[in-house]
């Protein structure tokens, strides 16, 4: 096991079996982890029924909904404990393009994290979002680099690929945030380690089925974590 992508679920009945499909098609040897919150629409017995076919598909069942953060948090450490090298994160709803994986692979080879980013040289580069969606995430984004310094356009976007060592350095217990902020934390911790950040270009279309897991809460996490990041940077407690 290389290359592992690992896609957090709830309620993604109508999408995980063609993103799966899509995915192990590619000519990159993937294997794919699903990290699911116990969906009420029966999205792990897709799963595991696909995983009695094929062994490149691997699922980790938790109890309930525990957030996006957190299924991160587990999936890289089956990676790290399954010895991979490039470990993705993905959404599960097709806003991410499979396609688009090779392109993290080229920049993987001189860099230690691959943002894809839809806010590059100047260009937004996402499809049918409403404008006042649109709004908030480029200004997250102007936010969270304004105060942190972390020198990216797209912190908040979830479509990334780590190097081994990159995650190895990080003291995934320490990390605790969700959502938009999980990203930022992520990466910020990553840059403040000395690894190298390369974005790439992505393009980011709105989900295709099923319903968006954005609310107030994640926003305002994300709003007071880039101050708690810049003032532990501060005192040199970054962990």
């Amino acid at each position: 096991m290389d290359k592992l992508v690992i896609i957090p679920t709830y309620n993604e009945r109508e999408n995980i079996e063609p993103l799966l499909e899509r995915l192990l098609r590619l000519p990159y040897g993937l294997d794919v982890l699903v990290v699911d919150d116990h969906s009420p629409d029966g999205t792990a017995d897709v799963v595991r029924a696909k995983s009695a076919r094929e062994p490149r598909v691997h699922l980790i069942e938790r109890p309930g909904k525990l957030g996006l953060g957190s299924a991160y948090r587990d999936g890289f450490r089956f990676a790290l404990e399954n010895g991979v090298e490039y470990i993705f994160e993905m959404d599960a709803d097709f806003s991410h393009d499979p396609e688009a994986i090779g392109g993290f692979l080229e920049a993987a080879q001189s860099a230690d994290v691959v943002l894809g980013s839809r806010y590059l040289d100047g260009k937004v580069t996402v499809v049918n979002w409403p404008l006042n969606r649109l709004i908030l995430s480029y200004g997250a984004n102007l936010y969270t680099r304004i105060v942190t310094g972390l020198p990216v356009h797209d912190a908040t976007g979830g479509f990334k690929c780590f190097r081994r060592r990159a995650l190895e350095a990080v003291r995934l217990d320490k990390v605790r945030s969700d959502g938009y902020a999980f990203q930022i934390e992520m990466s910020f911790k990553c840059w403040k380690r000395g690894f190298t950040i390369k974005e790439i270009p992505i393009v980011f279309t709105d989900r295709r089925a099923g319903s968006s897991k954005m609310n107030r809460r994640i926003v305002w996490e994300a709003v007071w974590l880039v101050w708690r990041l810049r003032f532990l940077a501060l005192f040199g407690r970054v962990e």
